[in-house]
């Protein structure tokens, strides 16, 4: 019989040990980080944080549990997926000093979509809600991805792919703003809930902002540095995954402790 310590600690160490086994794998002369390598640093610091989040969150759903256990592990599946390849991003870049764009839109494709779809499960926590809700954000976070790799991958116009993107960004934060997932939260959520769907909402503003800055000065303006925009995108990682994981985390455990 698995006891709920096992199902944490499981996870726990198929991941340790994967990421020593990739570790070693790695450490050829082409993949090693060089001194002064600033870019490749924050790859890596941003890989260690996103690790350490994921057993945070793990082990938080086990303990606070309920209705909450399905928002942190998906939580936990965010940081999960985007550590993994933040180590392979790493390795293109310190190996051919190349942007890893396609890594990084596989790492959105999979992330993004499961970012929005805990404001569905932060209030399906407390409260009834229609599926409208996770499915019109699903599709959102589609029509910004999708032809944002392509133009940035040379399959679609750049431009073109830009505007559609922008789109499906304002149409994710309109229903975040002022669609059925704001009215539910401003009516039937307890205040931290409140205060996470709040701080949530402004991290997909104003975090989510860099993306379209960097593609527009590296793509459309005339190119930009890569090292810096790379470093750049790292670091609103630390605040577009493992903050917003932290959130919902805080909802959750002020909504159970409330009700204790």
């Amino acid at each position: 019989m698995i006891n709920n310590k096992q199902w944490v600690i499981t996870p726990f160490l198929v991941f340790v040990l994967a990421l020593v086994s990739h570790s070693a794998t790695a450490a050829d002369g082409s993949t090693v980080l060089q001194s002064g390598d600033f870019v490749g640093y924050s790859f890596w610091l941003i890989s260690m944080a996103l690790a350490a989040s994921t057993i945070f969150f793990l082990m938080e759903s086990m303990r606070i549990g309920g209705k909450w256990a399905t928002s942190l592990t998906v939580s936990a599946l965010v940081t999960f997926i985007a550590a993994f390849h933040y180590m392979y991003m790493r390795e293109v870049w310190v190996s051919t000093g190349a942007t890893p764009t396609d890594f990084r839109y596989i790492d959105w494709l999979l992330t993004v979509p499961l970012l929005m779809i805990e404001f569905y499960l932060i209030l399906a926590a407390i409260a009834k809600v229609s599926g409208g809700i996770f499915w019109r954000l699903l599709i959102g976070t589609l029509v910004m991805l999708v032809p944002g790799y392509m133009g940035e991958a040379g399959y679609l116009n750049p431009t073109l792919g830009f505007g559609i993107g922008m789109l499906g960004w304002l149409f994710i934060l309109y229903e975040i703003f002022f669609g059925e997932a704001s009215k539910v939260a401003a009516t039937q959520a307890p205040p931290a809930v409140q205060t996470a769907y709040m701080l949530m909402k402004w991290t997909v503003t104003v975090g989510w902002a860099i993306y379209p800055i960097g593609y527009f000065f590296g793509y459309l303006a005339g190119g930009t540095d890569m090292g810096t925009l790379n470093i750049v995108y790292n670091l609103a990682d630390v605040l577009n995954k493992i903050a917003f994981g932290l959130f919902i985390w805080y909802a959750a455990n002020e909504a159970t402790a409330a009700k204790t």
